[in-house]
């Protein structure tokens, strides 16, 4: 019981900050905060495949893409729509696309899911890009807005930029506690089967197959709700949400925070876009802020190479020299 509150008291902490931080923090500081809860919500539905299941995808901006998309198709008239009919419909339309993918690269392992994935999302990409579909290149601006209602009672206004920060901090801790709630369940433990033997677990009698279509399906949908909550933040979306970039950086960050621990994949979206902030920052690095991408680059090597738990498994990294030390004298 001490152990799991010991476990849970950071959290629980981060999460109270995070609640009061609208009363210290300015506009900007908000929307990037607002950017990071969307990122770790998309990291989060990835971690669910990756760290969870032992599936790795490369075409996972496909689902944040069609949400994102979903929603700007629905707000293209002036009329504010309900938030969480919004929401639930990008879900729905992710979770929609990504069944008869998970269906068809499940069928192979490997390299060639991964390839297969990043296929599927270059197929979103092309035809958001190319096609009338998607508005082409330039993308799509959203002419409405979501309304947070019930019953034609709006007690709060998400399009005005706190309540929608508190909106977005609450569906990231609803997605945390969501997944932390899977990976207990009967469900998430033969998950966690199929990436530790998924041999071993086929002979046990599990069948594999519909398992890992439920995961891609699951981490599908919860992407869909980070584009629809991008899509509701910028007022724009553009085909590059579909790009393997995104699908890319996403990894990087699971990566960085620690790969199988629910808390990497969102300590991992606070790092990713506080280092970016830093080294584009003209003010600190000068002449070289404008190769930013080489230093977030040689930072996220160096802490492959230096942390390879992550940044999660960082304080138990600091304490190995402690306790060595003291075992020594």
């Amino acid at each position: 019981m001490e152990r799991a509150l010991t476990s849970i008291l950071p959290t629980v902490l981060v999460t109270i900050a995070l609640a009061v931080a609208p009363l210290f923090v300015g506009s900007y500081e908000l929307d990037l905060l607002v950017k990071i809860f969307v990122l770790a919500i998309f990291a989060l539905s990835l971690e669910l495949l990756v760290g969870h299941t032992g599936l790795v995808s490369f075409g996972h901006s496909a689902f944040i893409a069609v949400g994102a998309y979903t929603t700007a198709f629905m707000l293209r008239t002036p009329d504010p729509r309900s938030f969480f009919l919004l929401m639930l419909t990008a879900m729905a339309a992710a979770g929609a696309y990504a069944l008869p993918v998970a269906a068809l690269s499940l069928r192979t392992r490997g390299v060639y899911f991964i390839m297969l994935t990043l296929a599927f999302a270059q197929l979103v990409y092309y035809v958001l890009h190319d096609t009338s579909v998607g508005q082409g290149s330039d993308g799509a601006y959203l002419a409405g807005t979501p309304r947070l209602s019930l019953a034609g009672w709006a007690p709060i206004d998400v399009t005005q930029p706190v309540p929608f920060y508190y909106a977005a901090l609450a569906l990231l801790v609803a997605v945390f506690a969501f997944l932390a709630a899977l990976a207990r369940s009967r469900f998430g433990r033969a998950l966690a089967g199929i990436r530790a033997n998924e041999r071993r677990m086929r002979a046990a009698g599990f069948s594999t197959y519909p398992y890992k279509i439920a995961a891609c399906v699951i981490a599908a949908m919860l992407a869909g709700l980070a584009g629809f909550l991008k899509a509701s933040k910028d007022h724009y979306v553009s085909p590059e949400l579909a790009s393997w970039h995104e699908s890319g950086a996403a990894l990087v960050i699971i990566v960085l925070g620690g790969i199988g621990r629910l808390r990497g994949a969102v300590i991992g979206a606070f790092a990713f876009v506080l280092l970016e902030e830093l080294y584009r920052n003209d003010a600190v690095f000068g002449g070289l802020a404008r190769r930013w991408q080489l230093l977030l680059g040689l930072t996220i090597v160096a802490s492959v190479v230096l942390l390879p738990e992550g940044l999660v498994g960082l304080p138990r990294r600091l304490r190995r020299p402690l306790g060595g030390r003291k075992a020594h004298a």
